[in-house]
């Protein structure tokens, strides 16, 4: 049986949606907003996140409800009944990926109520255990500035990190956050097809990062010519994520896939989330969750899938005060310990 065939069969039942929009400054300096999407039936609810980043394509839903959800369903019925509706109903989205990150939010809602409905947690249907949760926080850097990773050492001196290289980074750059041993994931950002942050390939950039940080994971180089060899000789070390949207995409990437990073907002449906994790799991492709900078209940659900599947990777999962505009003087450390009393697809936020 697969992981998708034990929740496929869940009842659920409908009666109506609501939507929360949240908007907050975070560590970029850009201000978030998300959208929670809520499935209610009696006194029961589910909820999920919609992680779109632009802010008008939010602000362009009128007051729910929007859609019309009602109805008793299996959760696979329910799922392929989102087939024919059009979750973008008064503009097309900015970027067709956004099509995936709402789609998710709603599957989500969903099957978070399915599994309140039938008294069962995600963990228990999936036979799975809650493990606890090793995470590393995501810093840009675009300046080339580290005192961020300084001052978020000063308060988790055992913090581990996912970067953002840039050329903005000097030598200087490089040595310290080298000094550190701590960064664990770099990410080129040359996987976004034209849109930002898209980053064009760097050859000096590329074969610094690789030889500043050996042991570390590098994610989503872009693939030309001039840097095929390098990547070539560092295959193992190379992790895929903004092209990611299946199992699919998998088999397409240049090289074999050592690892894939686990953003379930652009797989869109549960059905290809859960496919593409069977398939690393059966060919030992490493696995860590990827966040989006969600402000509500997506984040638990990042933490929860990252609790049942890739506990011990280097999860970019970290709590929501990680991401902050401005460090706190105190932060959690990892890993994330599992609630005690698991209700649906619900993860007790931890700051």
């Amino acid at each position: 049986m697969t992981l998708y065939d034990r929740v496929a069969d869940l009842p659920l039942t409908v009666a109506t949606e609501e939507r929360t929009s949240r908007r907050r400054e975070i560590s970029d300096g850009s201000t978030r907003v998300t959208s929670t999407f809520v499935l209610l039936s009696g006194d029961e609810f589910g909820a999920g996140e919609d992680v779109t980043r632009e802010a008008v394509d939010h602000e362009a839903l009128p007051e729910p409800p929007v859609f019309d959800f009602a109805g008793e369903y299996t959760f696979d019925e329910f799922s392929r009944s989102l087939d024919d509706v059009d979750l973008f109903p008064t503009k097309e989205p900015e970027r067709e990926v956004s099509r995936n990150y709402r789609r998710w939010a709603i599957e989500s809602a969903a099957l978070d109520l399915a599994l309140k409905q039938n008294d069962e947690t995600l963990a228990s249907l999936l036979d799975r255990d809650r493990s606890p949760v090793r995470f590393v926080a995501s810093a840009g850097l675009a300046d080339g500035d580290p005192a961020r990773i300084e001052e978020t050492l000063a308060a988790n001196p055992d913090c581990e990190f996912k970067l953002d290289p840039s050329a903005e980074w000097t030598a200087g750059t490089f040595a310290t956050l080298a000094a550190t041993d701590a960064v664990r994931v770099l990410d080129l950002k040359g996987q976004y097809e034209g849109a930002e942050p898209d980053q064009p390939p760097d050859p000096a950039l590329y074969r610094r990062v690789f030889d500043s940080f050996p042991d570390a994971v590098v994610e989503d180089p872009a693939v030309t010519d001039d840097v095929r060899d390098l990547l070539a000789a560092n295959a193992d070390r190379l992790s895929w994520d903004a092209p990611i949207h299946g199992v699919v995409d998998l088999r397409e990437r240049p090289f074999e896939p050592a690892w894939c990073t686990v953003k379930p907002s652009r797989f869109g449906t549960v059905r290809s989330l859960f496919e593409t994790i069977e398939y690393c799991e059966d060919r030992e492709i490493g696995m860590y969750g990827g966040g989006q900078f969600e402000l509500c209940v997506g984040r638990g659900h990042i933490q929860l899938l990252a609790s049942l599947f890739y506990p011990d990777g280097p999860n970019d999962v970290a709590p929501r005060s990680y991401n902050e505009p401005d460090v706190r003087t105190e932060l959690r450390g990892s890993p994330l310990e599992p609630p005690e009393d698991p209700v649906g697809m619900e993860w007790k936020q931890l700051e």
